[in-house]
């Protein structure tokens, strides 16, 4: 594989984009929106930039990073040639599925077909296309640069050799790729999301305040970011999304949403990406500032 198709222009897909390029892989970044293309570019030189001025690669590396990738707002063009597709495009089911419709129709036999899906089923993906045996889950870490796991996750009938052709490619990209089977939130969102939504739990039942919660499961857990931190991070919407993948799933009460997370969502309280969740965010701002809705 040589040619990598990113679809997607969005955090995970620039992301992807990124740790591609930087890796000599020629990139053609898709997405419908020419902005959303022309930020992502931009986003991804601010952050070879600063590998740059920390010394983790060298001016010559970065430009030819950029050089490595390709912007376009049309689908079928950008796969033609592609070895592997990864879509990297909104948690939506329905999007996803005609994406992969697509990609089937438009995409060389031999082209294999990966989703970043954080938890819907890589089998219900692959049904859409006429090749179940290359679709095949990577599911990225976010920020894609800086976190080395990537979850391959087999369908139902993903075939072994693409598994292992992409096992290897992660390991190409510098990643570490873990083998987890095709059975709702994988294994990093069904461990996380629950003990994300019971500390919303704790806290809509006044167990602790916010900054409580986060900061028993940072110094007694050695956790790096609080629960509740770090669902402001991934989002809170993703979140619910996750928990309501889990809970159809599954079918079991455990998996119910925390109403509080209900209600955050509705009301647009989405975390960084809205600029408040259980914490407030500003633009090149590094301190946490806990939201007003939650101060005692």
């Amino acid at each position: 594989m040589k040619n990598i198709s990113v679809i997607g222009a969005g955090t995970m897909g620039n992301g992807i984009a990124h740790v591609f390029a930087m890796n000599d892989y020629p990139v053609n970044l898709i997405d419908v929106s020419p902005s959303a293309l022309d930020k992502a570019l931009a986003t991804i030189d601010k952050n070879l930039s600063r590998m740059v001025s920390k010394e983790k690669i060298t001016e010559e590396v970065k430009t030819k990073s950029l050089a490595n990738i390709q912007l376009h707002t049309t689908l079928p063009d950008a796969v033609r040639n592609a070895d592997l597709v990864i879509e990297a495009a909104t948690e939506n089911e329905s999007l996803k599925l005609t994406i992969f419709k697509e990609l089937d129709e438009s995409c060389q036999e031999s082209t294999i077909l990966a989703t970043n899906t954080s938890s819907i089923s890589i089998t219900k993906i692959a049904g859409a296309t006429s090749r179940p045996d290359k679709v095949i889950g990577m599911h990225f870490m976010n920020p894609v640069p800086v976190m080395k796991l990537v979850e391959v996750i087999r369908g139902y009938g993903t075939s072994d050799k693409v598994t292992a052709d992409i096992m290897d490619l992660s390991k190409n990209i510098n990643k570490i790729p873990v083998e987890v089977n095709d059975y709702p939130g994988f294994v990093s969102n069904r461990i996380l999301m629950p003990m994300i939504n019971e500390a919303i739990y704790s806290l809509y039942e006044n167990v602790a305040g916010v900054e409580e919660i986060d900061t028993v499961m940072k110094l007694g857990m050695a956790h790096p970011m609080g629960p509740l931190q770090l669902a402001d991070f991934v989002g809170l919407d993703v979140c619910l999304s996750i928990m309501y993948v889990l809970q159809n799933g599954f079918g079991d009460t455990k998996y119910r949403p925390c109403p509080l997370l209900i209600n955050m969502v509705n009301a647009g309280y989405l975390g960084v990406k809205s600029g408040e969740g259980f914490y407030k965010y500003s633009s090149g701002s590094k301190e946490l500032v806990l939201s007003d809705r939650f101060k005692k």
